[in-house]
């Protein structure tokens, strides 16, 4: 397994907006799915696989559009743990070109307790292997 996580989209009718290309809300939507799609792949090989995750802050930058018919790319992966904080970059591509950037910061939740957990990097190693 690899700290990437990847997957293609092909755009369809309902990811387009009234002007005619992949609305901005719909890449907002890919980035929560792709990333709990990445961790239910890993979740099992670190001790916490029952707890949550939850969005704490989304920057995104669009940088071309995206038209119906297109294949997206989507990469995502984690960044090193900032705190208690956990980055995690998705970036789509179309045609080999970067067309949409994000960076999000993460908290995992204890299930049982309803508090956040503080991971340490290692837990990268753990899901890399």
């Amino acid at each position: 397994m690899s700290l990437v996580y990847e997957k293609q989209i092909k755009v369809t009718e309902e990811n387009i907006d009234q002007n005619k290309h992949v609305n901005n809300v719909q890449y907002v939507s890919w980035v929560e799915e792709i990333a709990a799609e990445h961790w239910d792949l890993v979740r099992h090989k670190t001790d916490c696989p029952d707890d949550i995750w939850m969005l704490l802050d989304h920057h995104i930058q669009y940088k071309k559009q995206v038209y119906l018919g297109d294949t997206i790319t989507v990469k995502t992966y984690p960044k090193a743990p900032e705190g208690i904080r956990q980055p995690r970059k998705v970036e789509f591509y179309c045609n080999d070109q970067l067309v949409v950037d994000s960076l999000t910061l993460w908290v995992l939740i204890d299930k049982q307790t309803k508090k956040v957990k503080r991971l340490n990097e290692s837990w990268l190693e753990a899901i890399n292997k």
